[in-house]
């Protein structure tokens, strides 16, 4: 998963707004979110290479997604795969306090990330280079390839977008958050990150929707969660050429005892 934009109490109806895209090689074998067999109250979908999954929410109330850090120099070839973090939090029974202590007793075992995890009404962001992590209160988060709310052009973009579009209607409609994840603007390049990989990978990694041939945006998610406890879950997979080849959609109530 590579970038998020998380909306907290913005919307009268919708206390909880996540629009997600993940982004990987097209040659990456992956499973369409679904409820998992050997976890059947986890929705997620599944890396079919190593075994783990980048967003997923649980029937009890919780969710984790995952976002790498853009880090070049500091990639290390024995780390343990980033994807089981997400599965780990979700079918386990951690609390949040403890899955944090966990999270921070494990942090060099990894290359860089960023988890969003938690109950879907308390969700925070940890940072396994930093040690940290931060509780979202109410407002609108943008989550990429570096810091909570980095001031990235396709960031700041996306956060404008949702908190604009929140303030705006009373009845929303998950097409505007689809078309605002599969925002295709690049930048100029001054106002590019300088990440440490060549300026082509970081125009191609600039915008909201990333298309090329062998790296781009797999599948783009909304997640809503409503006053009445419900969740709806939407999930669109595209190829290599960005057309749409599947959509998985999802609607259940939290399991709360």
């Amino acid at each position: 998963m590579c970038i998020l934009f998380i909306g907290v109490e913005q919307h009268p109806d919708f206390p909880l707004i996540v629009a997600a895209n993940r982004d990987e090689f097209h040659a990456r074998p992956t499973q369409p979110s679904g409820f998992w067999q050997q976890h059947p109250k986890v929705l997620a979908g599944k890396d079919m290479q190593a075994g783990g999954s980048w967003m997923g929410v649980s029937k009890q109330g919780k969710l984790a997604a995952l976002t790498n850090i853009r880090a070049p120099g500091q990639e290390r070839s024995d780390a343990v795969s980033r994807g089981e973090l997400v599965m780990d939090f979700l079918a386990k029974d951690y609390s949040d306090d403890d899955y944090l202590k966990r999270l921070s007793s494990k942090a060099s075992e990894y290359n860089g990330y960023n988890l969003l995890f938690g109950q879907l009404d308390d969700l925070q962001v940890y940072n396994n280079f930093e040690d940290s992590v931060y509780p979202l209160t109410n407002g609108v988060y943008g989550l990429s390839n570096a810091n909570l709310n980095s001031p990235w052009p396709k960031l700041d973009l996306g956060r404008s977008e949702l908190a604009k579009y929140c303030q705006q209607t009373s009845d929303l409609n998950i097409e505007h958050l689809f078309d605002l994840l599969g925002n295709n603007t690049k930048p100029e390049d001054e106002v590019l990150p300088q990440t440490g990989v060549p300026i082509e990978w970081e125009r191609r990694l600039s915008s909201i929707f990333i298309e090329s041939p062998d790296y781009g945006t797999r599948s783009s998610t909304v997640l809503l969660l409503d006053s009445y406890r419900q969740v709806f879950w939407q999930e669109r997979s595209f190829d290599a050429h960005a057309k749409l080849i599947d959509q998985q959609t999802y609607l259940f109530k939290l399991d709360t005892q």
